[in-house]
């Protein structure tokens, strides 16, 4: 077994074929093949079910895991060398969610990371809010967006919002003041999957309410479609909505205000590899004044040069 065994292993896995694994790789698609069978005449096991979009086998699937980390701690040691020589080389994989984390947060901290490490080779995944806790949890993504409270992962706080309802210009509660979670579910419901997902089933859990939730977008633009055709009603976060250039949609404050509290994971600050450490410090740099409240405390993260 070795490392670039096993980033092929994780490179079919990722795009659910040997053609596009060998095209990523910049490989032949045979060597692609001839890697995967080595691994599994060595591990005994079948990795893939095979096909036209080969899937994982239940222990391919848990050994991929196992895999993940490996190669990940085999960039953490790579970069801990080349921290030592000022960053030059690198790679960090960004999990992002939303038009809050992928719009607002990242354009800024990107700006000032590549001016600082122009070598570091930057990749950014977007998925729903579950998914990017999904994606560290497997190792797939170094750092990643998440809403707190998250006691699954090391935690670093960037800023926190207001959560708002989102009512059709025409519908009964768009003449009051503020709207309760009572309120809201008296109407059809487009829950949000784009950052906000999570937060929102904990507010009604807490309150012991179930909204009537008619539909799910991954994007933020399919919910203010509903709302705004007059179908459903939802909740978003008011740092992810666009600026209002139209009136098709009425945004109301919740009663009681509800917030929502964004911060940057990783899966073990003990394995965190130097350019991760880095995009955290530079992160933080620039939210120091948004930071949210109540999230675990943390010593300020030293620089990669004073790792070393």
């Amino acid at each position: 077994m070795t490392l670039t065994q096993l980033e092929i292993f994780s490179a079919v896995a990722d795009c659910r074929g040997f053609t596009a694994a060998a095209l990523r790789l910049g490989i032949s698609q045979s060597g692609v093949s001839h890697a995967i069978e080595a691994l599994e005449q060595e591990f005994g096991v079948s990795l893939l079910r095979r096909g036209k979009n080969p899937e994982l086998t239940d222990v391919g699937a848990r050994l991929l895991r196992q895999a993940q980390a490996m190669l990940g701690l085999a960039e953490s040691m790579r970069q801990e060398a080349s921290a030592a020589r000022g960053m030059k080389r690198g790679t960090l994989r960004i999990g992002s969610f939303g038009p809050t984390a992928s719009l607002r947060l990242l354009p800024p901290v990107l700006e000032k990371y590549r001016a600082a490490f122009p070598g570091i080779e930057i990749h950014v995944d977007e998925g729903p809010d579950g998914e990017v806790t999904q994606w560290l949890a497997d190792y797939r993504v170094d750092v990643g967006f998440v809403t707190l409270p998250n006691e699954r992962f090391d935690t670093f706080s960037l800023m926190q919002d207001q959560l708002v309802a989102l009512l059709p210009t025409a519908h009964p509660l768009s003449g009051k003041r503020s709207v309760t979670l009572a309120d809201l579910c008296a109407s059809p419901f487009a829950m949000t999957r784009a950052g906000s997902e999570d937060i929102i089933e904990r507010l009604f859990h807490a309150a012991g309410l179930q909204p009537d939730i008619q539909c799910r977008s991954l994007q933020l633009v399919s919910t203010i479609a509903a709302v705004a055709r007059g179908d459903a009603v939802s909740i978003v976060a008011e740092s992810a909505l666009p600026p209002e250039t139209t009136h098709s949609y009425v945004k109301k404050p919740l009663r009681p205000a509800a917030v929502r509290k964004v911060a940057l994971a990783v899966p073990d600050t003990g394995r965190m590899s130097p350019a991760t450490r880095e995009f955290i410090r530079i992160a933080q740099q620039v939210f120091a004044t948004q930071a949210a409240h109540g999230v675990k405390a943390r010593e300020k993260l030293p620089t990669a040069r004073q790792q070393v």
